[in-house]
């Protein structure tokens, strides 16, 4: 099954429309994007991170990575860290390691969104396997996840200069 059951049945029940796009099998967002044949910048990718006592998703454009320091901000934290492999299993028990889709509301994990993802009409993303990921329209995805907003990214190295 190139998706995540409980993302499609989730999806299904909200008659929400989507693509599913399977994938040969791709560990790396950079192998992601060009298996798709999509930028990445429309392949949105999950950092979960601990922000103190609490887990908590982020979610960015897959070419960038998380300014910490900003993100502690945003989240008002004292610190914040990835979250290691193991805590990754406990979260997301049906999810293959790192393929985890943005939809923490499914988990009871709160959701952050880089403010540069809403720009795009849609997005693509992993569907809990690294054979499959899903695209749908942002703002579908947003009325879904009902994700915090906020600006957390670090841009790549080729774009900040």
């Amino acid at each position: 099954m190139p998706i995540l059951k409980r993302l499609k049945d989730y999806l299904d029940r909200q008659n929400v429309p989507y693509q599913v796009l399977a994938h040969h099998e791709a560990y790396t967002a950079p192998e992601i994007a060009h298996t798709l044949h999509v930028s990445g910048k429309m392949l949105a990718k999950v950092v979960m991170v601990k922000a103190d006592e609490r887990f908590v998703m982020t979610v960015l454009p897959s070419n960038w990575q998380v300014d910490f320091t900003r993100l502690m901000e945003v989240l008002e934290a004292r610190h914040v860290r990835l979250a290691t492999e193991d805590e990754l299993k406990g979260l997301f028990p049906d999810c293959q390691i790192g393929t985890m889709p943005p939809f923490g509301n499914l988990y009871g994990i709160d959701v952050y969104v880089d403010q540069s993802l809403t720009e795009d009409e849609e997005i693509v993303f992993q569907a809990g396997t690294h054979l499959g990921a899903v695209k749908l329209r942002y703002q579908d995805f947003a009325n879904l996840v009902h994700p915090k907003v906020a600006e957390f990214h670090q841009a790549p190295a080729e774009l900040a200069g």
